[in-house]
């Protein structure tokens, strides 16, 4: 749903897979766009992890899977999303992921875009690489600081969502979504301000101390700290 998702899940995915090409792309890259476009049209098979930047009036042949890991903010926008796999003639799939309190968003789609829906199992013996992205995050303050904003980027993308009567703010559980981010701590945001989170237990690191990988970044960041000092 935001640009700040699709650079943290872009950087997760391609350290979590290694045998497939990841690419990510979103409507704040501007000249690069085109370029990791016609990159990705180009290749054999891969991954391109994308907001609604993607969403309609493009053409990738042969897509075998849209998987839209947050609902679009548009009913339209779902049907466009979808409509990026089985093209002419070819076959495809399309999934969303929905919490189960936002299943009513199946009802107003085939009612509102005449979408009917199946639903899919949850996959059993899902491997847990929730421990391996809070390392990735520990070991490089790039991407503990990538996980942070998409997770503030998320909660408020979903706090202007257009069916805000299905998908509402105040029944967000804000320490699972916390952890599904793989967060060290919760950030400070007005949305969370005054609220206790016993489900989440933060690091017992002090996330100041976690240094870029980019050494250039962390000089950086240290001339900063030392101005402050």
């Amino acid at each position: 749903s935001t640009c700040a998702c699709v650079e943290y899940y872009g950087k997760a995915l391609e350290s979590l897979i290694k045998q497939v090409k990841i690419m990510s792309i979103h409507g704040k890259m501007k000249h690069k766009r085109n370029k990791i476009f016609t990159e990705f049209r180009k290749l054999p098979g891969g991954i391109l992890v994308c907001t609604d930047v993607m969403a309609r009036g493009i053409d990738i042949p042969e897509v075998h899977w849209v998987l839209q890991y947050d609902p679009p903010s548009s009913a339209s926008a779902f049907v466009h999303r979808c409509g990026r796999t089985a093209r002419i003639g070819h076959v495809g799939s399309a999934l969303v992921f929905l919490l189960p309190m936002e299943e009513s968003y199946v009802n107003f789609l085939s009612i509102n875009q005449k979408c009917p829906m199946q639903e899919m199992k949850p996959q059993t013996n899902v491997l847990d690489l929730l421990p391996k992205l809070k390392a990735m995050a520990l070991a490089d303050r790039a991407v503990f600081e990538k996980g942070m904003k998409a997770f503030v980027s998320y909660v408020q993308a979903y706090a202007k969502h257009e069916c805000n009567l299905i998908f509402r703010i105040k029944d967000l559980d804000f320490a699972s979504l916390a952890r599904g981010f793989a967060l060290l701590k919760m950030p400070k945001m007005p949305e969370l301000r005054g609220k206790c989170f016993p489900d989440f237990t933060p690091v017992t690191v002090n996330t100041d101390s976690i240094s870029f990988k980019d050494k250039n970044r962390e000089k950086q960041r240290q001339k900063k700290l030392e101005q402050q000092r």
